[in-house]
Formats: C-alpha cells, structure tokens, sequence
C-alpha cells in the first residue's frame, strides 16, 4: 500500500470504528483509480475492527473470462462494461437488510488466477461493517448510480499519479504480465479508467490523500 503513517491510519480507522455500530448493518466504500490502495487499506482496516467487520470488494463481480471474450471486452477489462454492476448492487442492498441467522455469499477476484470466484466471502448477520471497495463505487452512469445511495459513508483514495502508475505496473508484472505488456496494458486500459473513476470524487464524503 502507499505509506500512510500511523496516525493517519489511526484516524481512518476510528471512523470506520463509528460505523461498526453493533445491532445496525452500515456500508463503507472505498472508491479510488487502479493502483490507488484501496484493497490493502480496506483489508487493514478490517483487520483493526476485531471481528466488526468484512470485506466484500467490488472486484468480486468482474465478468469471467469466457465472457468477456464473447462479449469481445477481454482487452478493456476493468472498464464499467466488464462488471456485473446489477449483480454488485443487488448484493449491496441485501447486505444492508440482514435477516437473522442468514448468512450471506459473496464472490472474490482471485489475481492469481484473474478470475471472479462466487461464495468466497461469507457475510454473517450480526456483523455490523460491510467494507466494500472499487473502482466505480462513486460513478453515476447506468446501474452504478444505484451503489452511492447504497452506503453510509463513500471514502476517494487520491494518490499522485507518479507514484501510482509504476505501482500498478509493477503489480501486473507480479501477476504474470511481461513488463512491456504491464506498461501498454496501464497506458491504454487502466489509465482509461483512473480518469472515469476520478469524475467521481466530488462525490465523497472523504477523500483520503494516499502516500
């Protein structure tokens, strides 16, 4: 993750703390372009809540890839049209109304694989956080409009692009992209998207400088 000092951090998370307000199910978002560190941070944040909160990232409802090919999306995937924003939603608001003794699926992204994997994140009803995080969370074009009403507090992670374009570079290269093709794949995909998903910044209640 970018670096982000204790203190800061710390303060994050006391406001996430506000939200886990046992007995009432509330939604954090983190929004933010590729590469900006909303996984680590969300999953830190998690992590410091005690058991007061899951993670259930947006990622989790990228089209598969046979899809993505018959759709002939595979080589802009992670633009808006390469997600299931209908399925995402739905989940959202089924979080939002927990029935008792339910508990509630929902899909990860393995990066390993580059794949969505349904039923991975286990959402039990009495957990009171839901951290949700992704690229178009603030985005208000077409079924993503529906995502912002649906949280209680939208978080914009806003990192310099200087430091954030060779990071994302470097995590395709980890994930099995040569770097030649890591660098094309950010300038003319990602980069793409970083400037969609930046519209929606106004949109936040908090925009969190990242590094």
């Amino acid at each position: 993750m970018p670096r982000m000092d204790d203190q800061q951090l710390a303060g994050l998370t006391a406001r996430a703390r506000l939200l886990a307000v046992p007995g009432r199910r509330r939604i954090l978002g983190l929004a933010g372009a590729p590469g900006a560190g909303k996984s680590t941070l969300a999953a830190r944040l998690v992590d410091r809540l005690d058991g007061r909160a899951v993670l259930v990232p947006m990622d989790g409802f990228h089209l598969a890839r046979g899809e993505l090919d018959r759709l002939g999306r595979a080589g802009r995937k992670g633009a808006p049209d390469t997600f299931d924003a209908a399925g995402y939603t739905a989940l959202l608001a089924r979080l939002r109304a927990p029935e008792p003794g339910t508990v509630v699926y929902a899909p990860a992204f393995d990066r390993a694989l580059d794949e969505p994997v349904a039923g991975s994140v286990p959402v039990a009803p009495d957990v009171p956080l839901v951290v949700t995080e992704g690229n178009y969370l603030l985005h208000d074009e077409g079924p993503w409009a529906a995502v912002l009403p649906l949280l209680d507090e939208a978080w914009y992670l806003d990192l310099d692009d200087r430091r954030r374009v060779p990071r994302l570079v470097r995590r395709h290269v980890r994930f099995g992209k040569e770097p030649a093709e890591a660098e094309r794949w950010v300038r003319e995909s990602d980069e793409s998207n970083a400037r969609l998903v930046a519209r929606g910044r106004d949109r936040a209640h908090l925009v969190v400088r990242m590094g």
